[in-house]
């Protein structure tokens, strides 16, 4: 098998599993006064205290969600409670379903929401300046989840320091444990593990501490006061484990990824019918690509047969389209033919190889 939908999910890597294993050992509730919870509290403030360090953050700013869509909607929600603000919010075309949707459940509460310019998929932080009449959030992935591009979060946070009312969030599920990044100006943080080889069902909301916001989840003690629910230790310390991991040789890793992308679009950009839709503004984890006059699934399914798994779009998004493609290419066509290689530190030069010899034979046989 060749998988290459990492930006979907990853496998749990072994040390992961096996420190998943050892936490669950630790059954006591970790709100429990006895020997046996605190025992469980003990593993769960060393794992935020390890995951605080790589993310340069402090402890107290550490939520800990069921990934990424509870953070999100947590943050987008509670700007209801900040209508005094502004009842207006910027994003852009690029976002998750996971801001889109909450987005639209705040349009139908009398909210405005605008979208930047984009200048090759890159905001125009000018254009931006100019928008933030009336603005309590903008909200912007730090990463795409489809195409790549990396955005200038720590410039445009710097800009929105001279707007103190307003709130910065960026959803980072496709950047952490992929890139280096800086969070001292972003007030709302947003990740899931098992993008970077952990188990799904846990992630984090990073929020700086002196920001209030009401929690989607009441029922109790926790962690935090903004999310009620028992600590899941065993998913908490194995996510921990896996953020460790990610940026233990990032570097190193980062190079060989550079490579494999590199060398995959050098042979894809050889057909005729394929366009390059990632740009020089991606991550090189992600390169999407269209192959015009094939539909994307009978592409993907076509490839599975030879057991190669990619995607078309980001796998939570809805339509027959990918909108990240047509905000960034303006084309339809390709938007319509869109598919999606993302790659992992473990990808290998023998898997793309594979890749390619079955990508060969399914062009020839689909393209008529």
């Amino acid at each position: 098998m060749v998988y290459l939908d990492y930006s979907a999910t990853s496998p749990v890597d072994k040390e992961v599993m096996d420190s998943f294993i050892k936490a669950s050992s630790y059954y006591g509730n970790p709100n429990s006064l006895h020997k046996f919870g605190t025992e469980a509290k003990k593993l769960i403030d060393a794992s935020t205290n390890k995951i605080s360090e790589i993310l340069n953050v402090k402890t107290s700013e550490i939520i800990y969600t069921s990934g990424a869509s509870e953070a999100n909607n947590m943050v987008i929600k509670a700007m209801e409670n900040y209508k005094n603000r502004g009842k207006h919010i910027i994003t852009t075309e690029l976002e998750h379903s996971s801001i889109n949707i909450p987005l639209e459940y705040l349009k139908e509460k009398g909210f405005i929401i605008d979208y930047v310019p984009l200048i090759n998929g890159v905001v125009d932080i000018n254009a931006l300046e100019g928008m933030l009449d009336n603005v309590c959030l903008v909200t912007i992935s730090m990463v795409n989840s489809e195409v790549g591009i990396r955005q200038p979060i720590e410039e445009i946070g710097k800009m929105l320091k001279k707007y103190p009312k307003i709130f910065f969030h960026t959803d980072i599920t496709q950047a952490t444990g992929k890139i280096k990044f800086d969070l001292s100006d972003v007030d709302f943080a947003s990740f899931s593990a098992h993008k970077f080889f952990g188990f799904k069902g846990v992630g984090v909301l990073y929020k700086k501490e002196n920001i209030n916001i009401t929690p989607l989840i009441h029922g109790g003690k926790s962690t935090t006061i903004y999310r009620s629910g028992t600590p899941a230790t065993e998913l908490i310390v194995s996510m921990a484990k896996a953020l460790r991991l990610a940026y233990e040789n990032i570097d190193k890793d980062l190079e060989k990824i550079k490579e494999l992308n590199l060398y995959l679009k050098e042979k894809l950009a050889k057909y005729e019918k394929v366009f390059i839709n990632s740009n020089e503004n991606s991550i090189y984890h992600i390169l999407n690509f269209s192959v015009i006059e094939v539909k994307p699934e009978t592409f993907m399914h076509s490839l599975e047969k030879d057991d190669i798994y990619i995607s078309t779009q980001s796998a939570c998004a809805t339509g027959n389209y990918s909108k990240s493609v047509l905000a960034l290419t303006s084309d339809m066509k390709r938007a319509s033919s869109s598919l999606r290689i993302s790659i992992s530190r473990k990808t290998t030069k023998e898997e793309i190889d594979k890749f390619l010899k079955a990508f060969d034979n399914s062009y020839n046989k689909l393209i008529s």
